[in-house]
């Protein structure tokens, strides 16, 4: 089977980036941005491509979504166990993209990544739909290999009886999240004639500041 899609093309000519006009925090630009996205009713426009490397140098990308925008980068939840959680543990570094093709925008953020406070991710834990907290428990270890489908469908029946609706149900150890502490984030504007508008944040390390560059695109 083979797919051919070099005819296919867009012009991009919804918007443009000035490096003059970005304010000083790329975090108000990254809110800015995703509050257009949410009025302009994008599905799950906190949906992000997580990139993590671990020990084997082996790249792995998925989506997660985030749950949070603080003052230092994002946050996302999982389960520390996965594969994402390992890669995590070995190598601390790790880049999300997030990509609003009604905007023809897209967002990277790279930086170093750390668990977040475990009372802080239980009080999360609990905010979820009763049946997703059970799932988190089914997912033990996630990425494990399963033997088929109703394995699965009997540990959820199981857990439901064990929690039933309306009763508490424990966060997990093995699960909790982690945020993007950013270092470096860089806004992609699509343009007509593939001359796109890319600004670049870098965070300045000895005196903390953002310092902005515009990249060839």
């Amino acid at each position: 089977m083979s797919l051919d899609f070099t005819e296919q093309r867009m012009s991009y000519e919804k918007g443009s980036l000035e490096q003059q006009s970005v304010p000083e925090s790329p975090f108000a630009l990254f809110g800015q941005w995703m509050n257009e996205a949410v009025a302009q009713k994008v599905p799950e426009p906190y949906a992000m491509s997580l990139a993590t490397c671990g020990a084997d140098n082996q790249p792995s990308v998925r989506i997660v979504l985030m749950r949070e925008l603080t003052d230092a980068g994002v946050v996302f939840y999982t389960n520390y166990e996965s594969d994402k959680g390992q890669d995590v543990a070995a190598n601390p570094h790790a880049e999300v993209l997030f990509f609003w093709h009604q905007l023809e925008r897209q967002v990277r953020i790279s930086g170093h990544i750390r668990k977040i406070d475990v009372q802080k991710s239980a009080n999360y834990f609990h905010k979820r739909p009763h049946d997703s907290q059970v799932g988190a428990w089914v997912s033990e270890p996630q990425s494990g290999v399963v033997e088929s489908r109703e394995v699965m469908e009997a540990r959820f029946a199981e857990l439901q009886a064990q929690y039933p609706e309306g009763s508490e149900v424990p966060a997990p150890e093995f699960w909790g999240g982690y945020e993007i502490v950013a270092t470096r984030i860089e806004f992609w504007q699509g343009r007509a004639n593939r001359m796109h508008d890319r600004i670049v944040y870098t965070k300045d390390d000895a005196q903390g500041d953002w310092q902005t560059a515009r990249l060839l695109p």
